[in-house]
């Protein structure tokens, strides 16, 4: 099984930027988006369905922000939306399903980089998800958890460790908090497979970031220790730019 994760940054100017076209060939089992930034209602539902994914959606209260996705080919069950966080659902952070056996949950972690409150709820947020991910653990045998963590976890995660060392998204307590959820029993897919620097899944629109690879890995597929052993291979999909970050993903045995 091959389950993909993308921040598209709003799935309708994706879709624009033939989105549909790029999941065809890919070809992948399963896809969760982040910061869809559309209500559920505003989406061509079937242009997916067209090509074979039925989709499960969990939207912002407010238009036009936040919201996740997971498509899947195979029937998604036990579908969950929210984590019982008042302002996490409010702002449409977190959707859960099971396909095929396997428990998959698709995140979107705030950005604390528009200023002291955002980075204060960011923070609030982490500790929550630290509780949140240790109940996943206890309750699910076969689990991924995927999405744009807004964290690079270590110094070889970003393009300028020393002058970003202040920057939300690399600061030591959010750092820290990335220790922690792997010390929970979490495995970093990616990095069980690519142990090579350079490799960001998001860069800046600023100057001409993308192109010269100065970027960031924020985007992560985590799984538990049981299944560890069944990867078979992960990646950082840098050919897609239908956004500002491109996809990840992981293979499972």
């Amino acid at each position: 099984m091959r389950v993909v994760s993308y921040n598209v940054n709003g799935i309708r100017a994706a879709m624009r930027k033939d989105l549909i076209k790029w999941m065809q060939e890919d070809n992948a089992d399963v896809y969760c988006f982040q910061e869809i930034k559309a209500n559920e209602e505003d989406i061509d539902k079937e242009a997916f369905a067209s090509i074979g994914y039925e989709g499960a959606w969990f939207s912002a209260q407010k238009k036009g922000y936040s919201g996740v996705a997971i498509l899947s080919k195979s029937q998604l069950e036990n579908v969950q939306k929210g984590m019982g966080a008042e302002q996490a659902d409010f702002e449409g952070r977190v959707i859960q399903a099971q396909v095929d056996g396997l428990d998959i949950i698709n995140t979107y972690f705030p950005s604390g980089s528009s200023g002291d409150e955002r980075q204060a709820y960011k923070m609030k947020f982490l500790a929550d998800y630290l509780i949140f991910g240790e109940q996943l653990l206890e309750e699910k045998e076969h689990l991924l958890v995927v999405g744009d963590y807004n964290i690079c976890h270590q110094a070889i995660d970003i393009h300028d460790p020393v002058r970003n060392k202040n920057s939300s998204g690399f600061l030591p307590e959010e750092r820290e908090w990335m220790d922690d959820w792997f010390n929970l029993g979490y495995v970093d897919t990616f990095r069980q497979v690519n142990p090579h620097p350079h490799q960001y899944s998001w860069w800046s629109y600023r100057a001409n970031a993308r192109a010269n690879n100065k970027g960031w890995r924020i985007d992560y597929i985590s799984c538990n220790e049981e299944l560890k052993e069944r990867i078979s291979d992960a990646g950082i999909m840098q050919q897609a730019l239908h956004s500002d970050h491109c996809p990840i993903f992981v293979d499972i045995n």
